[in-house]
């Protein structure tokens, strides 16, 4: 059974705590699954925040909660465990000391939560040490982005490590958290009709993507230095690229997981030089038409002259025996027609076939795993008509439903994460070894990039993106899968 635990939240006042990491740490409570006795510490360095802590984690949790969540009883019974503390993270004064005396005072495990900017990572580490808050059974968890190329990630994770263990460094991944994903190991890994069909004697290519319909919300300062490209793919798609194409891993536990994922990295053929040009696309939103509105281009919004990528396309390749000559394209962008996050893998088509042309175009089978907005998995297979005397073949869909099929379910990867946290499971989290491999592999793409003929392609708000993303899979003789515009109506 879990230990109760302390949580701290440094940058508890912050979007992030107030949108996510409460609401999640409230589901947990009103489901039973937080260990009585345990703390929930939010540090701010506004007095008056502190002093309201639970009137406006209250305020805003309401705001994100579904209706059905909110209940008053149980919330005036959670809030007993969330307490609002003063903290400077920069300055080590006695404020770090009294917050040490309160750990002290109660639970052997405890999480630090970096809630914060990576600048800061290193300094709050520091006081969190100087302090004498590292028990044996402490550990913190970062968010991304831990650097913006190898050797600023390299000098974040040597920091933290100053004063962590890296068993005890919990790199997180929301993506890694959600149910969908990790059903995607289950499907994989418990079902021969899958597992003897996902390799490259199958499988025609494989295509990951994650689009959002908003611009820079607020997010325009980190948005301009980082750009699609370090913001989305060196951690989220690459990790969903890494949990595909994985062999079994020997038990199912943090070291063996993360084995062969690391395995997967290192197979990923190198794109540079003049390989960039041919195999990725990077792309900028311009003026146009997003949820029935008229929007500004990147650069309106922006108010300055950039060269930062919204829209990044990848076709990569990884060189193992079950993947040769497979490709995998990854996309992901801003201001896209629709929000969503889905992993196709498509099979190839039958080798002989016995209808008539008249009987219609062979459609491939497919396996489609949405992420967002819903949760699903997808077959799509070829049947005949039933209502036309005629053979017609047709598209059809074997439809799992999360939600329908599971009355109770409701996805939150944040949820899932900070319980494995606290229970000290690192299994969903990323080692330093993944980072290192993944900016390894990403840093010669930003190389070429950097080039002033290398411009981003624009394209229009509300579109899936520039003519060159789409050319990328024609070359291969395919196109881009569109889960919510080739799945309705089948």
């Amino acid at each position: 059974m879990q230990k109760p635990f302390d949580f701290v939240i440094f940058g508890g006042a912050g979007d992030l705590a107030l949108r996510k990491l409460i609401p999640a740490w409230y589901r947990a409570y009103r489901e039973g699954q937080m260990p009585k006795g345990s703390r929930i510490f939010g540090t701010s360095r506004k007095q008056e925040q502190v002093d309201g802590y639970r009137d406006m984690v209250r305020e805003a949790a309401f705001s994100f909660l579904r209706a059905d969540e909110i209940d008053n009883e149980t919330w005036e019974e959670f809030e007993q465990c969330v307490f609002g503390v003063y903290i400077n993270i920069t300055e080590n004064d006695e404020h770090w000391s009294n917050l040490a005396k309160t750990l002290d005072e109660g639970n052997e495990e405890r999480i630090f939560y970096m809630a914060t900017p990576p600048a800061v990572f290193s300094a709050c580490c520091k006081n969190i040490n100087d302090s004498g808050m590292i028990s044996e059974n402490a550990r913190v968890v970062v968010e991304k982005p831990l650097g913006y190329d190898a050797k600023s990630a390299e000098a974040i994770n040597s920091e933290i490590a100053q004063y962590f263990d890296e068993n005890a460094i919990f790199r997180i991944d929301h993506y890694l958290g959600k149910e969908t994903v990790q059903n995607l190991m289950a499907l994989r890994f418990t079902n021969c009709m899958f597992e003897h069909l996902w390799d490259s004697k199958s499988i025609d290519h494989v295509e990951i993507s994650i689009s959002e319909t908003v611009g820079l919300e607020g997010r325009a300062s980190f948005y301009d230095d980082a750009g699609a490209l370090r913001d989305m793919v060196q951690n989220h798609l690459m990790q969903l690229l890494c949990l595909v194409a994985m062999e079994p891993p020997s038990k199912l536990n943090a070291d063996s997981i993360r084995a062969e994922k690391l395995k997967v990295l290192d197979a990923l053929r190198p794109i540079v030089g003049d390989d960039v040009a041919i195999n990725t696309v990077r792309g900028q939103y311009a003026a146009g038409v997003s949820g029935g509105k008229e929007v500004a281009g990147y650069l309106e919004e922006l108010g300055k002259d950039s060269n930062t990528e919204t829209f990044v396309a990848i076709r990569a390749h990884i060189d193992n025996w079950r993947w040769s000559n497979v490709p995998f394209y990854l996309r992901t962008g801003k201001r896209l027609k629709q929000r969503c996050a889905e992993i196709i893998v498509q099979y190839k088509t039958p080798t002989h076939h016995i209808y008539p042309d008249s009987a219609g175009k062979m459609i491939p089978n497919r396996l489609v795993i949405q992420l967002q907005p819903d949760e699903r998995v997808q077959m799509i297979v070829t049947s005949n008509n039933l209502e036309k005397h005629e053979t017609e073949l047709v598209p059809s869909v074997l439809n799992l439903n999360l939600t329908d099929h599971y009355e109770k379910f409701y996805s939150d990867a944040y949820k899932r994460l900070m319980l494995d946290a606290a229970a000290n499971n690192p299994a969903l989290f990323i080692h330093r070894n993944e980072v290192d491999a993944a900016w390894k592999w990403i840093d010669p793409i930003i190389e070429a990039w950097q080039r002033p003929e290398n411009k981003p392609h624009p394209y229009p708000s509300g579109s899936w993106g520039p003519q060159a993303s789409e050319d990328l899979l024609k070359e291969g003789g395919c196109s881009w899968f569109n889960v919510g515009e080739n799945i309705k109506g089948v």
